[in-house]
């Protein structure tokens, strides 16, 4: 009688090692990024990313393989039950697939089904939502007030599911939201330090700087970017956004130029997507946090994803390095002085 092949999820596949070499699996797993592109011999292939709610891995897959065409017609997006082999490429998973079936809409509306696929942040949308409303009802600032609050009236439903990012941080489910709530907990701890920043200003601004994202991304499965942030981009859409909704509460034209500016100049330099650099202190302080946050983002979700076993992460395009994922030993807790 036949072995079973396992079904393995990604954290489980990135846990073996090069014992299991050629080892069969079978996966659940969602198309996340398909990237056409030509060998130096003319043959054509996929730069491919699968991926489900533990992790991701990418692999390469040529014309010539049985799973081309699944992956073809299936797109980004898609989700496929791949049966493959363990195989590793410079000491990374980079499995062998052997075969691709997408699945059916039958099966995706299976229960638990898309739960087992889409990954999320740790903490509950639902909380982190609850406690996102919170922060607008502290601005004391009336018309501020309302102007975020009017913002999020428009785009809430979208903005609580949205992605922040379609691959470098917080680039999964409510990833935007929790980014969010991250920057304001850091200006609401931070802002007592320097009260050269007008809190209720750096709060609004900490709020909207990337209301953009939840018009810039879309997609269910897979987050690509629509034809509004492909024409305009996130900044653009956000300074829109927040300039409508300033101007129906009647926020002084100080103020409300103040805000469009945090959100303008938020990405910090003009080649990471600033319209300007920041030249107000509630500017500086927002664009600080924003990059503080995107940062540590990054080194959290690659501490989620590490193996076991796994001494340093793959290369974080963000960090320009590999990060450290092991501990450190548990140490005794420094009593207070």
């Amino acid at each position: 009688m036949p072995e079973e092949i396992p079904l393995l999820v990604v954290r489980e596949l990135k846990a073996l090692d090069s014992a299991a070499n050629g080892r069969p699996f079978i996966s659940l797993l969602v198309v996340k990024k398909l990237a056409a592109k030509t060998a130096a011999n003319g043959n054509s292939f996929y730069s491919l990313e699968l991926g489900d709610r533990t992790g991701s891995f990418s692999c390469t897959v040529f014309n010539d393989s049985p799973v081309f065409e699944t992956l073809k017609s299936g797109g980004e997006g898609a989700v496929v039950r791949i049966e493959g082999k363990v195989d590793f490429y410079q000491g990374r998973l980079s499995p062998r697939l052997g075969r691709a079936t997408a699945l059916t809409e039958e099966e995706l509306s299976a229960p638990g089904m898309l739960d087992n696929l889409v990954e999320t942040p740790p903490e509950g949308a639902p909380e982190m939502w609850q406690e996102f409303q919170a922060f607008i009802d502290a601005i004391s600032h009336d018309e501020l007030r309302m102007t975020v609050r009017g913002v999020f009236d428009e785009i809430g439903e979208t903005f609580r599911w949205s992605p922040a990012a379609v691959a470098m941080h917080h680039a999964y489910r409510h990833g935007l939201l929790e980014h969010t709530i991250h920057m304001a907990r850091a200006g609401r701890a931070l802002l007592p330090l320097y009260q050269e920043v007008d809190a209720d200003l750096a709060m609004a601004g900490l709020l909207l700087h990337d209301t953009g994202k939840a018009i810039e991304y879309e997609g269910t499965l897979a987050t690509r970017r629509s034809r509004r942030g492909i024409l305009q981009g996130h900044v653009v859409l956000g300074y829109q956004l927040a300039r409508k909704h300033g101007i129906k509460a009647r926020l002084d034209a100080d103020r409300l130029e103040r805000l469009e500016h945090i959100i303008l100049s938020h990405q910090g330099e003009p080649e990471w997507g600033a319209a300007v650099y920041a030249a107000t202190p509630e500017a500086v302080f927002v664009s600080m946090i924003d990059n503080l946050d995107a940062r540590m983002g990054m080194v959290q979700r690659a501490l989620r994803q590490a193996g076991a076993g796994d001494e340093f992460s793959e290369r974080l395009p963000g960090l320009s390095s590999q990060l450290l994922t092991r501990k450190l030993p548990t140490t005794k807790a420094i009593p207070p002085a």
